[in-house]
């Protein structure tokens, strides 16, 4: 799995020009499946996500995380985090996971996101053609890939 990860001061999803979701301040993530990700991938991502610290403390290094500050979550599905760009100039998503696998998993993460943070997490629709509106705060944007994990 792959998530880029961006504080947020608000951030907003649309879809056929009505608003689905919308959070302050917090953080706007976009996650890619890919064919071999499972519960680990999952649980791994939750782990990190939460504790995470790069919201502000009382000096203004970041140190503190958004289960510390109290910050809400935005969870869009991006399989165009998948690209590969090796060969040519046309993106190959030949690595993302097809929609049997995805979605399963995307619910299970955002289920498991929304238990580890204490309040629901707001999501896009999977597939959707959605308008992504952010003000990334720092700015601050940090990508994770499963696949180097520690």
């Amino acid at each position: 799995m792959k998530a880029v990860i961006q504080r947020v001061s608000h951030a907003s999803v649309t879809i056929d020009g009505a608003v689905k979701s919308k959070i302050g301040k917090g953080y706007l993530v976009l996650v890619g499946i890919g064919s071999d990700d499972g519960e680990s991938d999952i649980d791994y991502l939750v782990r990190k996500i939460v504790n995470l610290r790069i919201f502000p403390d009382e000096q203004g290094v970041m140190n503190v995380s958004i289960l510390d500050a109290g910050g809400e979550i935005l969870v869009v599905s991006q399989f165009t985090l998948m690209a590969q760009c090796k060969h040519g100039n046309r993106p190959s998503y030949i690595g993302a996971a097809p929609h049997e696998i995805s979605i399963p998993l995307y619910e299970k993460f955002c289920e498991r996101l929304s238990a580890a943070l204490g309040k629901p997490v707001l999501t896009g629709v999977f597939g959707a053609d959605m308008k992504v509106e952010l003000l990334n705060d720092g700015p601050v944007t940090i990508c994770m890939d499963t696949k180097n994990m520690e």
